[in-house]
This record gives structure tokens, sequence and C-alpha cells, in this order.
């Protein structure tokens, strides 16, 4: 049986960027505990200070298939390149033919643009084709 995992994101603005990648995504933010009408309202009950209710995020798969994404405040940047990144399923499957996978990644790069995200590189290479984007936050991911 498989283990179960979420993907954590270290970062400065986790609202911000949780937004992004559930708009990205087609996920939705976390829903709060069971008894609270919102976020607010648990952090309140637990008497965390109004300055750190931007501490965390996370955003999950609103039909349960895809792992939960957390973002955490930290107070350091982003030094370098990502050594893990997400590669985004843009294009469709593997038997959309190329022109059409191409199309649709150039299509959601424009959109992720609109976003926040910034387009790096275009890479075509033995028969693949992908884009690299930056989120607003300068984390690396390709659209394939």
């Amino acid at each position: 049986m498989a283990t179960a995992f979420q993907v954590t994101f270290d970062c400065a603005d986790p609202a911000k960027l949780s937004e992004f990648w559930a708009k990205t995504l087609g996920y939705r933010l976390d829903t709060p505990p069971q008894g609270f009408a919102s976020w607010p309202d648990f952090l309140k009950s637990m008497n965390v200070p109004e300055e750190n209710w931007n501490d965390a995020s996370a955003i999950i798969d609103p039909e349960g298939a895809g792992s939960r994404i957390y973002f955490q405040k930290v107070p350091e940047g982003k030094a370098a390149k990502n050594r893990l990144h997400l590669d985004v399923r843009a294009g469709g499957s593997r038997g959309t033919p190329d022109e059409e996978r191409r199309q649709r990644i150039y299509q959601e790069a424009e959109r992720l643009k609109g976003l926040g995200a910034t387009h790096l590189l275009d890479f075509d290479r033995q028969g693949e084709f992908w884009v690299v984007m930056q989120d607003p936050e300068g984390n690396e991911f390709c659209l394939t």
C-alpha cells in the first residue's frame, strides 16, 4: 500500500502562494477544523496573534485524489535553483498530437503569467517539449 504524503513549500507569503497554486492546479484552500467557520475563527480560539495568521496555508484537491500542498513561512528567501520541482501536465496525454500539446502548454503559460508566474525557458529535446516557469516567489516548475 502506498504512503500518503504532502508537498511543502517554504515561502515568504503562504496566503499568496497557496492562492497561486490553488488556481494553477484546480485545488482549493484547505477547510478549517470542524466546528469553525473560518481559519481566523480557529486561530483566534488557539490564541494565535493576528500577525502570525499568515505563517501557514494549505491547499487540497477538491476531489481528494491529489496530495495536500502546505505552505510555511520562513525568514530566509530562495537562494538557489530548486532541487525538487512540480511538473504541471498542461499538454494532455502522451497520445495528444505534438502541436496540440505545445499549444496547450503555451496557453497555460499565458494564463499562469496572468496569475503572477514568470516564463523562463522553452525546451524541445528528443521529441519532448516543456516550458520552465517560476511561481510568484521564484520556485521553478515545468509545464509539460
